[in-house]
C-alpha cells in the first residue's frame, strides 16, 4: 500500500524537532518528508490534523509469557495491546519456558507472531548461559544467525563469575550486546520490597540497594576485562546512577535502562500492601526515583522501558511476600511517558527518543525514526484525548496496572509497521 499521511505534526527525536511535514509511505518504507515523491499515488490517505506524527516505540523489555505461561498472555493478546498503544518494536527476554537457547524455539516465537498477524516486530534476546543455569555458555553464534539481536542471562545468577566472564568474552568475541539486570541473589534473598522505614512498618522481608550495586561494580569491572558492550537493565537506585555515570565518563561501551514504573512510583505507594505495587527491582525511595529521572533528563540512562510482566488475578490476590511480582505495562508507557512532558522533565522529542532511536540504535534495531528510506512504523496520536485508566479497558490480558484510577491525556489513534496499517 501507498499511504498519505498529512497535516500532522511530525516528533523528530533525532533531530529533535517538531516539523509540521506530510508522510509519504510506498510498500514498507518511508520515502518522502514533505516532498511528495515522484509518481507517487495514495492509495490510502491519512488527515493527522491536530494530531502528532511519532516513530513507533521501541520497548526492549517486555515479557509476552508465550511459550510456557499462556494463562497469563501470549504473543496475540500483547502485540495487539502493544500495537493499539504505539508500541511497535519488543524486545523479548530469553526466560520464557523454554528458554530461548535454542534456534527452534526463536523459530517458535517468530512463528506465533506472524500467526497473529505481525502486529509488532518481536526480537529475541538469547541466553547467555544454557538453560540461564548460569554453568554453561550458550549457543550464542547459532541463536545470532537465527536473529537474536543480544544475549542476557535475565534475572538468573551464574554459578560463578568465572563462567560469566567467559560469556562476556564470548560475546564480544561476536560483537554482540550484552545484557545485564544487575542483582546479587544472596543481598536479594527472599526480600520483596525496598529496604526503608516503610518496609520495616509493613515486616517485610527487604531488599537493599547494595542487592543492586553491589553487583553492578563487578559487572562494570568485567566489561573492562572483557570489553564486551553491555546494557544494563531495569535500574533502581541512585547509586547505580552515579556508577553508571562515571563508568560512561571512563568511556566503556555501556548503556542502560529503566522501567517507567520507577519514575513515578516509590515503595510509599505500597500503602498496605498493594500487591499491584510489587515489582522486582523493588520500587525505591523518593531520592531514587528523582536520580532516575534526573539520569534520564541527562542521559545517563538512555532508554525507558515497560518491562511488561502480565499476570492473571490469582497471582496478585496472595500475601505481599508470596505475590508474584510486575507490572501490565504496555497499555501505559506511553500516556506515562507524555506525563514526563507534561512535568517538564524532558521536551517531547527528547523524551520519545527514550522509547525509540535510543534503544533502537543500542539494540541495533532498524526502527526509531521518521526519515526516507527506512522502515515505516509510525503511529499517530492525539495529545488531546483525555481518559482515566482502568484496567478492565485493557488489551492485553494482563490487567495487574499500578496506575488505576490516574488521568491520562494522548492516545493512539493508528498505528502503522512496515508500511500496513494494524491499528485503527
Amino acid at each position: 500500500m501507498n499511504i498519505h499521511i498529512k497535516n500532522g505534526l511530525v516528533v523528530d527525536p533525532l533531530g529533535k524537532q517538531q516539523i509540521e511535514a506530510d508522510v509519504f509511505i510506498e510498500g514498507n518504507r518511508i520515502t518522502g518528508l514533505g516532498k511528495t515523491p515522484d509518481h507517487f499515488r495514495a492509495d490510502e490517505t491519512i488527515d493527522a490534523s491536530g494530531h502528532w506524527v511519532m516513530p513507533g516505540l521501541v520497548d526492549c523489555q517486555a515479557r509476552l509469557r508465550e511459550p510456557g505461561q499462556t494463562h497469563k498472555g501470549n504473543i496475540a493478546s500483547e502485540t495487539r495491546a502493544a500495537s493499539a498503544n504505539g508500541i511497535t518494536s519488543l524486545c523479548l527476554p530469553p526466560d520464557t519456558q523454554p528458554v530461548i537457547d535454542n534456534t527452534a524455539v526463536v523459530e517458535l516465537i517468530h512463528h506465533s507472531n506472524a500467526k497473529a498477524g505481525h502486529r509488532c516486530h518481536i526480537y529475541t534476546i538469547g541466553a547467555l548461559s544454557r538453560g540461564l543455569e548460569g554453568e554453561q555458555l550458550g549457543n550464542m553464534a547459532s541463536l545470532q544467525a537465527s536473529g537474536s539481536i543480544a544475549f542476557s542471562n535475565a534475572d538468573r545468577p551464574f554459578i560463578n563469575n568465572l563462567v560469566q566472564r567467559r560469556a562476556m568474552e564470548y560475546a564480544a568475541g561476536l560483537d554482540v550486546l550484552v545484557i545485564i539486570q544487575p542483582r546479587d541473589n544472596d543481598l536479594y534473598g527472599n526480600g520483596c520490597a525496598h529496604e526503608s522505614a516503610i518496609s520495616t512498618r509493613l515486616g517485610l522481608p527487604a531488599i537493599p540497594e547494595a542487592a543492586e550495586t553491589a553487583a553492578l561494580a563487578k559487572d562494570i569491572e568485567l566489561v573492562v576485562q572483557t570489553g564486551a558492550r553491555t546494557h544494563f537493565g531495569q535500574l533502581s537506585c541512585a547509586r547505580s546512577v552515579e556508577m553508571i555515570r562515571q563508568a560512561k565518563t571512563s568511556g566503556l561501551p555501556i548503556s542502560a535502562d529503566c522501567a517507567m514504573h520507577q519514575l513515578f512510583l516509590t515503595d510509599f505507594d505500597i500503602g498496605e500492601f498493594d500487591t499491584a505495587k510489587l515489582t522486582i527491582p523493588p520500587l525505591r525511595s523518593q531520592h531514587d526515583r528523582q536520580a532516575l529521572r534526573d539520569a534520564v533528563a541527562d542521559g545517563t540512562i538512555d532508554c525507558i522501558c515497560s518491562d511488561h510482566q502480565p499476570h492473571e488475578v490469582d497471582a496478585k490476590l496472595r500475601p505481599f511476600p508470596s505475590a508474584e511480582p510486575g507490572i501490565s505495562s504496555l497499555d501505559t508507557l506511553l500516556p506515562l511517558a507524555l506525563r514526563l512532558v507534561q512535568e517538564k522533565l524532558l521536551p517531547l522529542p527528547e523524551l520519545i527518543a527514550c522509547l525509540t532511536i535510543n534503544p533502537a540504535r543500542i539494540f541495533g534495531l532498524p526502527a526509531g525514526q521518521i526519515a526516507c528510506g527506512e522502515i515505516a512504523d509510525i503511529i499517530i496520536v492525539n495529545p488531546d484525548e483525555h481518559y482515566i485508566c482502568k484496567a478492565r479497558d485493557f488489551l492485553s490480558r494482563g490487567k495487574n496496572t499500578a496506575f488505576e484510577g490516574w488521568d491520562f491525556n494522548g492516545r493512539v489513534k493508528k498505528t502503522i509497521v512496515a508500511g500496513q496499517l494494524v491499528f485503527g
